[in-house]
């Protein structure tokens, strides 16, 4: 039977006891370092190169100088009180050419801050690809080649071998349905291509091949008796119902999960193969003779086990029953309220939808792997940061997420999407999601209001959020 619906509005009860609260970030997007201590290029090096290709010419050469400032950034974490920090690898700098050589100390800076997160009492949840693919692989065919599968296990095989005794929680990929979509159809993103509908199908379907690998070559690698689990992190494209009526909530549902074959912005087609063991049926038809021959002999070996689904949700679009029984995605009125991407209209009801749909599809564990706003943030004249919006849509947003929990999703962690402010791809360092302000010329660090109610929402174990509580928060000052 599935979870029925709370009535509309707050949680109606706190969260778990065992909740675990968290932050996340990027290594491209704030690391820096790019050619230091043995690193090799990534094709997001190599696309900031490209000219007009991010804004007013950005690159992540510096970003945060997180390689160097870690310890800083640490000490952050830990003030926050988070018990759980999502970050990335950077593949290459591990293997600077993607596969073969090691570089040992791309291996110690990251001991070096798997053991920082230790003595914080911090667990880290490791992703082992965040969008920066080697160059060197790229060159050999990328996604497009059927090798990469290989390859992409192959490097999570070191990872785990190496670092698996500091790191528990594994996430294969971030996204690949933004990084397919968005840097191999529209060239918006790194590598910056534009495919035709086919070869696109097949990096596409190569990526989720590698995912599975890897899943396969992490098992592999870890100590037995280690705990290790696996995830994958995914881009929810959420429907929410624009009433409570019955309709209007299968009519969402069955949207949410739809493939049209006019873009890979969509769920199913990514997570069907690898959670079901088959693509769905109505991409295959809507695809048509674009899918390649492989799908269906791979079908078999892209299923493997995972013990969490990572669900990254920012927004959702609403949606009812039409007249003629369809579900009809509704469009936003005008001056409908959004944050400073226009991608993101204000919708802390995805937490609830998208959680909901999700585990009554796929029967997994959940963890919130991002979830957070851009807003235009600039230091004021008392020296602080007051970003409102922000921390308006985290309550709201978390008390949608309590409603999840409370009707019995099995929502195990939330990891606010993002510490620092960073380097946001193409547009550059225009867009601030941290709940931390950085100041890109001194790199100084400013902790905002939202890092303060985030600390008080830890505290309280979410009670903070549902406006039952508040805690004293330690006093932050600026790093």
């Amino acid at each position: 039977m599935s979870p029925q619906p709370s009535a509309r509005g707050p949680a109606q009860a706190g969260f778990p006891d065992d909740f675990v609260w968290g932050t996340a970030t990027a290594s491209y997007q704030i690391e820096g370092a790019v050619a230091e201590d043995g690193r090799g290029p990534s094709i997001w090096d190599v696309f900031c190169k490209k000219p007009g290709a991010v804004f007013e010419g950005d690159n992540g050469d510096v970003a945060c100088d997180h390689y160097h400032r870690y310890a800083e950034d640490v000490a952050l974490l830990k003030q926050l009180g988070v018990k759980s920090y999502r970050l990335s690898l950077s593949w290459t700098r591990l293997l600077p050419e993607g596969r073969g050589r090691v570089n040992e100390k791309g291996v110690d800076f990251y001991k070096r801050l798997f053991d920082a997160l230790a003595h914080a009492g911090i667990t880290p949840m490791v992703t082992l690809y965040h969008w920066d693919y080697p160059q060197a692989l790229f060159e050999k065919g990328g996604w497009l080649a059927r090798d990469s599968a290989s390859w992409f296990a192959d490097y999570a095989s070191l990872a785990v071998s190496r670092l698996g005794d500091r790191v528990k929680l594994w996430i294969t990929q971030n996204e690949p349905s933004i990084y397919i979509e968005v840097g191999h159809v529209t060239g918006v993103h790194a590598p910056g291509l534009k495919l035709g509908m086919s070869d696109a199908l097949t990096a596409a379907h190569n990526s989720m091949r590698g995912h599975a690998e890897a899943v396969r070559a992490i098992r592999a690698a870890a100590k037995p008796g280690a705990a290790t689990q696996v995830g994958c992190a995914f881009a929810l494209s959420v429907r929410h119902p624009v009433s409570d009526a019955g309709d209007d909530i299968e009519a969402a549902r069955a949207s949410m999960f739809a493939v049209d074959g006019k873009t890979f912005i969509n769920n199913a087609w990514w997570m069907d193969p690898v959670l079901r063991g088959s693509y769905p049926e109505d991409g295959l038809r809507a695809y048509g003779t674009d899918v390649p021959k492989e799908l269906e002999k791979d079908a078999a070996q892209m299923k493997q086990p995972v013990d969490f689904l990572g669900l990254n949700i920012y927004t959702s679009k609403g949606c009812r029953r039409s007249a003629g029984g369809q579900p009809e995605v509704m469009p936003w009125p005008p001056g409908y309220p959004r944050s400073g991407v226009d991608w993101q209209p204000i919708v802390p009801q995805a937490l609830y939808w998208g959680s909901r749909f999700m585990y009554e599809r796929y029967r997994l564990p959940l963890s919130i792997t991002e979830n957070g706003i851009s807003t235009r943030d600039q230091v004021f004249l008392d020296g602080q940061v007051h970003d409102p919006h922000r921390v308006d849509y985290l309550q709201r947003s978390l008390a949608e997420l309590g409603r999840a929990i409370h009707d019995g999703i099995p929502v195990r962690s939330y990891h606010h999407w993002s510490l620092l402010d960073n380097f946001e791809w193409a547009e550059g360092y225009k867009q601030r999601f941290g709940m931390v302000y950085v100041d890109f010329q001194s790199l100084r660090r400013v902790p905002k209001d939202s890092y303060r109610f985030y600390q008080q929402v830890i505290a309280s174990n979410g009670r903070a959020a549902l406006g039952e509580t508040k805690v004293p928060v330690t006093q932050v000052t600026p790093v």
